[in-house]
């Protein structure tokens, strides 16, 4: 990792996000600190949605089932895991969720190591984390001892239902909670072809040795991060501007969400009937509430509409996370059309 001293520059980075994903505390001996978690990624690339070349409509994913190839209602699924070839054991929700760790809303410190002693290979997603509720005193008095003492801390934490092993990091005025694989998640390198961990017994000899670590030198400089960019995604949203500019454009009309099993049915031709013959004001149980509903549609603000584009990217960042009870099972959903995919934090 690098070291925890270090401020990593800030150019070529994504936006901060300031979306509280979780509450909870930093835990040690009697030190209590109340923070909150915010995403520290953001995703960016190409997302390219399947659309049918017959008529240019969203594709979708259904519950299907392998063998027979039908659909399949949710409430015809049941959760298994597979124990031997051929045979599996059923889990029912209850069942499962009796087995989900104590959600405490404690980042709970269970140690402290040299920051070098945690391999790369470890860490898998990254955290923001922030003081709260006049924490900022506590927060970096931690921040400094850990910088100063070159120290990170190993720390236990439950996020939606899953319990991780993470590391608290100094890195700048922030700490940053990394969340780490389990060591049963890291495969072993003892069955791979791998040379002797000795030069010598490697055969390399003291002269190649030298003219590496020159061609080395010659090459180092200072990570930035504004110096690498995803090649793939610019040449393509390139592609894409070039050809919409060009005209050569695909209309794709969104798929409405079906109506609920409560819901009422509106019959349009009547409604138009009606409207024609001048009779609006006859009494219509089944009509009466649609406009009270299209109106308050009419009236919610955009900000609405941010907010729950923001729940789907909070969402995104539980895809890693355990299957909560009813969770997984995967419903039915036509996609928009092909659109770059915004940067964004989760």
């Amino acid at each position: 990792m690098a070291a925890a001293h270090d401020t990593p520059p800030t150019e070529g980075m994504a936006p901060s996000s300031t979306r509280t994903l979780w509450k909870g505390a930093i835990t040690f001996g009697l030190v209590h600190i109340p923070i909150g978690l915010y995403s520290a990624t953001a995703e960016s690339g190409i997302d390219f949605d399947w659309l049918d070349k017959r008529s240019m409509d969203p594709v979708g994913y259904k519950r299907i089932n392998k063998k027979t190839g039908e659909d399949i209602d949710k409430e015809n699924i049941v959760k298994g895991v597979k124990w031997h070839s051929g045979e599996y054991v059923v889990l029912s929700p209850d069942e499962i969720a009796k087995a989900y760790p104590r959600t405490t809303q404690t980042i709970e410190i269970e140690a402290f190591v040299d920051a070098d002693e945690v391999p790369f290979v470890y860490l898998e997603r990254p955290y923001y984390v922030a003081p709260i509720n006049k924490g900022d005193k506590v927060y970096a008095l931690l921040r400094e001892a850990l910088r100063q003492t070159g120290k990170v801390g190993i720390a236990k934490v439950v996020i939606q239902t899953k319990q991780h092993l993470a590391v608290l990091i100094p890195s700048g005025p922030a700490l940053v909670l990394n969340l780490l694989r389990w060591g049963d998640e890291i495969r072993t390198w003892e069955d791979l072809k791998l040379p002797p961990a000795e030069a010598k017994a490697a055969g390399v000899k003291d002269a190649e040795l030298n003219m590496a670590k020159q061609l080395i030198e010659g090459m180092t400089g200072h990570w930035s991060a504004s110096q690498y960019r995803d090649s793939f995604s610019e040449e393509i949203m390139k592609l894409v501007e070039a050809k919409a500019q060009a005209g050569q454009l695909e209309a794709v009309t969104p798929v409405e969400p079906a109506p609920s099993g409560s819901a009422e049915v509106i019959d349009l031709t009547e409604l138009l009937r009606r409207s024609l013959r001048g009779k609006a004001a006859e009494p219509a149980a089944a009509p009466a509430p649609a406009p009270a509903r299209s109106a308050s549609r009419a009236r919610a603000p955009a900000r609405a509409k941010k907010e729950a584009a923001e729940e789907k990217a909070v969402a995104r960042e539980g895809k890693n996370e355990a299957d909560a009870p009813g969770k997984g099972q995967r419903k039915d959903a036509a996609k928009p059309a092909a659109k770059p995919r915004s940067r964004r934090a989760a």
